[in-house]
């Protein structure tokens, strides 16, 4: 019996000698992710707590600048409002990236195909980034009629310049030594394009995916400022609106809050695809400490 008892002690020492390296192994893997997602979280907590902590001692109206707390009490008040709102920012901000991933490639595809082409288009496409969304919105209400399709098209054109300018970038750096041996070989431009110009796209369109995402959410709140007046429910822009004229300084933080995770989650997830894409070959994609 006091042997059985002491394997039994041996086994749970070995056990938990195994459990805490296993705990140190994962801690010194991750260590890096750790610090990076709580060094943030603590600098906001910090500032939160400074906010609402000044805000308390110099007794500072709601309507010029609210507590942190009054911004939650706000947001939980007009919790239903708040997500129907994001919801169709979401929807318009989508469908605005979407269109501007398409028309991007296909347009760098042609300055590509052709050097009287990217003549013809690149000077229009950054002027067309240069003219200030504010002043060209108006004009698209009138083309379009206020609603979603003024919103989207508002979107698209806020976001499509990176998709064209990182697309073309990358199908311009095709090393060239590759370019003529598939010519030896007689490939075509289609088996060219797809087969060794746009894997060498792939990077540099994902980069302004990532750029555009956030953009799109931009331009959906600016289109909406401007055209979210017609029939149905409004985006995050017209709630932002709504809550600076009637003064509600609270719920105006919460949609902004809310436009900035929007977003975010927009950027995130372009960022996670860019990664899933890429990780197996491309250098930015890859851990340096992975063999």
């Amino acid at each position: 019996m006091q042997a059985n008892g002491q394997v039994t002690n041996a086994s749970v020492k070995v056990l938990a000698q195994e459990g805490i390296s296993a705990q140190a192994g994962f801690l010194k893997k991750h260590r890096q992710l750790i610090y990076k997602t709580a060094t943030p979280m603590a600098f906001i907590l910090l500032l939160l707590a400074l906010w609402q902590l000044g805000v308390r001692i110099f007794d500072t109206p709601k309507y010029l600048l609210p507590a942190p707390s009054d911004i939650w009490q706000a947001a939980r008040k007009g919790f239903p409002d708040l997500m129907q709102a994001a919801g169709n920012t979401f929807i318009a901000a989508l469908l605005g990236f979407l269109l501007s991933v398409a028309l991007g490639t296909a347009v760098a595809l042609l300055m590509m195909a052709s050097k009287w082409i990217r003549w013809g288009i690149q000077p229009y496409a950054v002027v067309l980034q240069t003219i200030p969304v504010v002043a060209i919105a108006p004009l698209v209400v009138i083309w379009l009629g206020p609603g979603m399709n003024s919103i989207v098209f508002i979107s698209l054109i806020v976001a499509i310049f990176p998709i064209i300018s990182n697309t073309n970038l990358g199908l311009s750096s095709t090393d060239r030594n590759l370019i003529q041996l598939m010519r030896m070989y007689k490939s075509g431009t289609w088996m060219m394009t797809w087969k060794l110009r746009f894997p060498y796209a792939l990077p540099y369109m994902l980069g302004g995916m990532k750029i555009s995402s956030g953009m799109a959410v931009i331009g959906a709140i600016i289109g909406e400022f401007v055209a979210g007046i017609g029939g149905g429910k409004g985006g995050l822009g017209m709630a932002i609106t709504s809550a600076a004229v009637q003064m509600q300084t609270s719920f105006l933080f919460a949609c902004t809050i809310a436009a900035s995770l929007l977003g975010m989650a927009f950027y995130l997830t372009v960022a996670a695809i860019s990664h899933y894409s890429l990780r197996h070959w491309h250098e930015s994609a890859i851990r340096p400490d992975k063999d």
